[in-house]
Order: structure tokens, then C-alpha cells, then sequence
């Protein structure tokens, strides 16, 4: 009598288990649904600004460093899971970024003496024409990686 009620404990016990375990997996799997969907709209909504970005480049709508800039920091902000080397993919984009990253910008940009603005504003126009041709060139390239993993 006693064994047969342990036994009908243990049961209860494996079955509460079982049906907590079960839940567990489905909610987990409910979380990496949400998560990867995130993650694709995220994606999405990054490389539509991106090609957003690269047309109003090429129509010259955007100056050529503004628009370098925005671009290789929404590369970098893609969510994938294993990201090329934008920096060899795109060479002339980052070569460029690297060259007007540093110049002063918004409120710094604003602080600055206007002699100071010109001589920065010069510096920039001599590196924007020296790679338009190179990043007007790779600016398809960008478009249709960006096509590729929307």
C-alpha cells in the first residue's frame, strides 16, 4: 500500500515536471521568435536608411563626408551574427571616413572661431573631392549588400 501511494507520488511529481519543463522550452522558444524578429526588423529599418542614405549621396542631396559618416556608423550597428570587415568591403567609404571623422562637428563645430570653421571646412571640401569618384563607385555596392541581407 505504501509503495503503490510513493509510487503514484513519483508520478505526479514527474508529470508536474514534465509539464513545467515543457512550458520552460515553449516560452523559450516564444523568446527567440521575438528576439530574432527584432532583430530582422532592426536590420530592416538600418539598411533601408542606408540606401536611403547612398541615393541622396549619388543625387548629391547629401554632402559626400556627412553621408559616409552616417553610413559606416549604421554598418557598424548592424545586428548580424557574423558581420563581413566593412572596412575591406568597402575600402574607399572607410578610407574617407577615417580622413573627416575627426573634424569637429554640431556644438564643437559651433565653438570653434570662424578661421578655425574655414580652415576645417577647406580641409574637408580637399578630401571630399580627392574620394568622391572612389565612393560615388562603391555606393551601388553598398545598396546591394544592403538589399542582400534586408
Amino acid at each position: 500500500m505504501t509503495t503503490t501511494i510513493v509510487i503514484i507520488i513519483a508520478i505526479v511529481i514527474i508529470l508536474a515536471l514534465g509539464v513545467y519543463a515543457g512550458r520552460l522550452l515553449y516560452m523559450l522558444k516564444q523568446q527567440t521568435h521575438r528576439h530574432t524578429a527584432a532583430r530582422n526588423k532592426r536590420t530592416h529599418s538600418i539598411t533601408e536608411s542606408i540606401v536611403v542614405i547612398a541615393k541622396a549621396m549619388e543625387q548629391q542631396q547629401c554632402d559626400l563626408s556627412e553621408g559616409t559618416i552616417r553610413i559606416v556608423h549604421l554598418l557598424n550597428a548592424l545586428p548580424l551574427e557574423s558581420p563581413p570587415n566593412f572596412a575591406k568591403k568597402f575600402p574607399n567609404i572607410h578610407t574617407l571616413f577615417a580622413q573627416v571623422n575627426g573634424f569637429a562637428i554640431l556644438e564643437e563645430r559651433n565653438k570653434l572661431p570662424k578661421p578655425e570653421k574655414r580652415r576645417q571646412d577647406l580641409a574637408r571640401e580637399e578630401i571630399e573631392a580627392e574620394y568622391e569618384t572612389k565612393v560615388v563607385a562603391e555606393l551601388p555596392d553598398i545598396k546591394a549588400y544592403c538589399q542582400s541581407i534586408a
